[in-house]
Formats: C-alpha cells, structure tokens, sequence
C-alpha cells in the first residue's frame, strides 16, 4: 500500500486534473457549510446606512433577547434610560445607571449609540414639574441638565435626540412646561447647549407623525430655516414612523425626508413600528411587511436618509399593547422572537 504522504499526492493530483477538465470546482470556491446569511445591520451597511433597534433596561436580562440585539443591529437607542426621570430623578442629582449599561452593552457589540432625549414634555420628575418657575430658573435648571448629560455620554454616542416633540399635529407650539414658561426659543438654545457640550455629536430634533408632508411637518420645516438662518447646529431630522395599519400608509414619505434634505440636514426614521388592530392575520401581516419594505425604500431612495430605527424589534417588549390597548403586533420579531414577513420584507428592502 502506498504510504500516507503517496496517497495525499495522488489525491491532489487527481483533483487537479479535474478541475483542470472541469468536472470539480476548486476548493476555495466552495460555499462553507454553515456561511451566516447577512444581518439587517450588514445589509444596510452596503447602503451607507444603519439598521437600529430601541431596548431599555429590563429586557437585558433577557439572553434569547440580546442575542438578537447585539448580532442583528449595528445602532441602539435607549428607550427610557437617558429621560429626565431616569438621569436627573431630584434636582441636581444624576444617575447614569441606565443609560451607562446600554453605552456600555452597545460598546461590547461593537454598536453605536443615539442618544434619546434631552428635551421632552413628558417623563419628567415630580421636582420638576410640580412647582412653578420663572424664566430665569428654568432657563438655569435645563442649562445644567442637557450639559450635564451630553458631557457624561461625550465621545460615547453617535446622536442625540434634542428636543423631542415639540409640537402638536395643527402645526402650533405644544405647550409644555419649556414653551410656556421660556417662549420657543427653547429649541435653539437646548441645541446650542448640547452642542457647546459634544461638538461632535449630531443633533436631532424628533417627532412622530411628520412622516407625510402636512401642517405638523410644515411647522418642522419652518423651524429648521429658521434655526439655520440663525447659525444654531443642527444636523437632522428624526421621523418617529409609528404608523398604524388603520390610518393609511404614509404617502409623501420620500418627498418629505427629500424636502428637509434639502435644507442641508440628514433624516433617519427614528422609532419604527406598525401597529394593527387585533388579532394579528396573514392578510394584516402581509400589509404591515409591505409597509416596512416601503418605508425601508424611502430612506434608501434619499441620500442623507442615514438610517433606521425600529423601537424595540420584537412585540414581546413593544410599548403599543400599554398604550393602544386592542392593538400590537408592531414589530418585525413576534413575541416568542421568530421572525414575522415584516423581517423578510426589510431583508427583501435592502438587498
């Protein structure tokens, strides 16, 4: 018998010539076996874009759950941990607990961060909103809090979500504790605050149904020639997108992040999810996944769209079934984190 060394020879040899003959395909050109199909963050990346998803803190307890987050997602936004109520709970005392573990979880997954939010009517602690202010003391109190924050998390995050929701769906101010008490120049100064803060995060303003061009988005589009006109930083837009099936898809969408792309800003679709009203069927889940493949769509179709986030992936963890009692089924991931079509439809999206 011919020794081992004299078989491994006559073995590569006759594999040569048939390749030569080409009756075989050479090694190298082999599909491995198990070859990990792309994440949605991988595919996004070949646009030039992000692929995100919101957590907060309870679920990370969650194993099943945030391996699916830290291998699927190349972008995190803390849903609660970084809100007034869970940085600041009595005046002049931090607490970074929350918002840290999530930096420090998307540091490990090599993931980077959007920071939300500094600026909200809502989520607010008892110290702050159960006595009265005068402009002067507001003025300081917000000062302290959007530079205090942004100076912990500097260099730690990509974005922050500035002011959140600053108006109602006519187009008018909303009058919250910041706009009655300190007028709507709030808005540039809690910009120019956080960006004295960290120069190198960008800023965002956000808000939800502004996805479709009408009175609400207007009043967006109008702010931002102003801000701009006066010099305050400013780099982009957050469309929340919590769409529901009932209301109707979106429409105007593209032309509404071209529009503000326009004015020199980036736009991302920052809280993705599309509600129904239950039970969940194949007929409402083929809508939803065409809803999120249109969406995905529209962002790629606008060069300064950078990404998109949707808010938590799975309907285990969704905020919508609290909130809109009767309705859910949001989210891409079901609740036992199977993927639903919606998935399918934002892989099919982005390819």
């Amino acid at each position: 018998m011919p020794s081992k060394s004299t078989r491994l020879r006559l073995a590569g040899a006759l594999t040569a010539a048939l390749v030569a003959a080409g009756l075989a395909a050479p090694a190298a050109q082999a599909a491995p076996a198990h070859a990990r199909q792309p994440t949605l963050a991988d595919l996004a990346q070949r646009h030039g874009r992000y692929f995100g998803s919101a957590t907060d803190n309870p679920e990370l307890t969650d194993t099943a759950y945030t391996k699916i987050l830290g291998s699927e997602f190349d972008m995190i936004t803390p849903g609660n941990g970084m809100k007034w109520y869970a940085t600041e709970p009595q005046q002049g005392v931090f607490d970074w607990t929350n918002g840290d573990q999530i930096v420090n979880l998307a540091r490990k997954n090599h993931q980077k961060v959007r920071a939300h939010t500094l600026v909200w009517h809502s989520q607010l602690p008892g110290w702050l909103t159960s006595r009265q202010w005068t402009a002067s003391e507001l003025r300081a109190v917000l000062k302290k809090h959007i530079t205090t924050e942004v100076r912990h998390y500097r260099g730690k995050v990509y974005s922050w979500d500035v002011v959140n929701e600053a108006f109602n769906e006519d187009g008018s101010y909303r009058e919250s504790l910041w706009y009655k008490t300190l007028g709507p120049g709030y808005i540039a100064d809690a910009l120019r605050w956080a960006h004295q803060a960290d120069p190198h995060a960008k800023l965002y303003l956000n808000d939800y149904n502004i996805e479709a061009v009408g009175p609400k988005s207007d009043a967006y589009y109008a702010l931002v020639q102003d801000l701009r006109a006066q010099g305050v930083p400013l780099d982009g837009i957050g469309f929340q997108t919590h769409l529901a099936l009932q209301y109707g898809y979106p429409t105007t969408l593209e032309d509404n992040l071209r529009r503000f792309s326009r004015l020199g800003l980036d736009t991302a679709l920052t809280e993705v999810d599309v509600r129904m009203q239950l039970p969940a069927t194949e007929e409402k889940l083929a809508e939803q996944a065409n809803w999120y493949r249109d969406l995905t769509k529209a962002c790629l179709a606008v060069r300064r769209c950078v990404g998109e986030t949707i808010w938590d992936y799975t309907d285990k963890y969704s905020w919508i079934p609290a909130v809109f009692p009767g309705e859910g089924a949001a989210l891409p991931w079901d609740e036992r984190l199977g993927p639903k079509p919606a998935y399918q439809a934002l892989r099919e999206a982005l390819r």
